[in-house]
């Protein structure tokens, strides 16, 4: 069963901390958990790059001239906004991104929202690096919520979508999202993405259709394997094959679906897998026009 107590978000200040806020809010209230608003004060030792990505979409961004000052203006901030769940909230100098994961670890946090910024080009790539560290390094879920601008979704989720491909990572997402689903009064598709090369790419003497009825039909006994009874009760579970590059057919099934949130599994933390965060993953964070919770079994 899953469990979410504290709901860690890092605000900027920014409307994209607006939107993630929201989302974290949602949450709060389904599982009746506290959220935790933490703003950090990035000290002299910070990278210039890291302090350029945080800010480049944030022309107006006041930044507070002390502590004192930080704890004053974040709880204006929050003010118009007043969450209707448990909220504390904290100040803290250093570097972002360890500062955020620090937080999270000593807090006992269960799951950090935070929004990304930029919506087009090199900014949306890059996602900023903080987010991207957070990704990274987190040891608890991580959902990050793209600018209002480049959203397409509204709350609450409706449509929660969640690639698999039968690791445990992915197993452990699924979970999540069934969760999600109950709570949320969701629809849950499972979807799995056969990795195959371009059909044109092919010999005339395969038969590719035979070939993605056998796989599919099997593929999607298996999906349903997954799907406990009870929990077809609550949250509408349906299951779909696709063939071709997963991140592309994953974003595709999500547009399709008008997915409102995508709950993806992150396979293993060792040091190669951290360096590409997993290339699957790492794609549809970057690309999605909903938000994604990541995590790691």
């Amino acid at each position: 069963m899953t469990e979410i107590r504290k709901v860690l978000c890092p605000v900027d200040f920014s409307e994209t901390s607006h939107d993630a806020l929201e989302h974290a809010v949602a949450i709060a209230r389904w599982y009746d958990s506290e959220i935790i608003a933490l703003y950090v004060r990035a000290t002299p030792m910070v990278d210039t790059a890291t302090l350029f990505t945080m800010t480049a979409a944030l022309p107006n961004l006041s930044e507070p001239e002390d502590r004192a000052a930080a704890e004053e203006h974040l709880r204006a901030w929050l003010e118009p906004r007043r969450p209707d769940v448990p909220t504390r909230t904290v100040v803290a100098e250093g570097s972002v991104a360890a500062t955020i994961l620090e937080t999270a670890k000593s807090r006992g946090v269960d799951l950090i929202v935070m929004g990304t910024h930029g919506s087009s080009g090199f900014e949306r790539l890059v996602l900023g690096s903080v987010t991207e560290k957070v990704l990274r390094k987190a040891t608890c879920p991580v959902l990050t919520v793209p600018p209002a601008s480049y959203s397409t979704v509204k709350l609450p989720y409706t449509r929660v979508l969640c690639p698999l491909d039968f690791s445990e990572s992915s197993k452990a997402a699924l979970g999540f999202a069934f969760s999600l689903g109950k709570e949320s009064d969701a629809a849950v598709t499972l979807l799995h993405v056969v990795d195959t090369p371009d059909s044109e790419h092919l010999t005339q003497r395969f038969d590719w259709s035979q070939y993605q009825k056998a796989v599919g039909e099997k593929v999607s006994s298996q999906l349903n394997q997954l799907v406990p009874d009870e929990v077809r009760l609550w949250c509408r579970p349906s299951v779909q094959v696709a063939f071709g590059k997963p991140y592309r057919e994953i974003l595709s099934v999500a547009a399709t679906e008008k997915a409102d949130l995508i709950v993806i599994g992150v396979r293993g933390r060792n040091p190669i897998e951290l360096a590409i965060f997993g290339s699957t993953t790492n794609q549809v964070v970057r690309r999605a026009t909903c938000p994604v919770l990541t995590l790691a079994a």
